[in-house]
């Protein structure tokens, strides 16, 4: 996983900001430049996709704790459709 991505969880997604559905996430994202934007794009592929990425990795990065994995890969699939898919709101994590 890329450190650049890594960061980019832990810096909006994480425990404080998570929550926050203000609708300030997607176009901060899409007002850095496109490599970033795809950088991006490829992480959450990449830890959607992964297997081994649970639960326990991303509560890591974020204080955030989901239950199981299948929860987390929803929330994460329906992060990269706000962030990408232009879905019409931004998803909470649980609790």
């Amino acid at each position: 996983m890329d450190a650049r991505f890594k960061n980019f969880i832990r810096v909006n997604l994480d425990l404080e900001r998570g929550y926050e559905t203000s609708g300030d996430l997607r176009p901060t994202l899409l007002s850095f430049s496109e490599s970033y934007v795809d950088l991006i794009r490829s992480g959450f592929e990449e830890i959607i996709s992964d297997d081994s990425f649970g639960p326990a990795e991303y509560e890591r990065l974020t204080d955030i704790e989901f239950p199981d994995r299948e929860t987390l890969r929803t929330y994460l699939r329906d992060m990269y459709d706000y962030l990408f898919n232009n879905a019409p709101e931004q998803p909470l994590p649980p609790g």
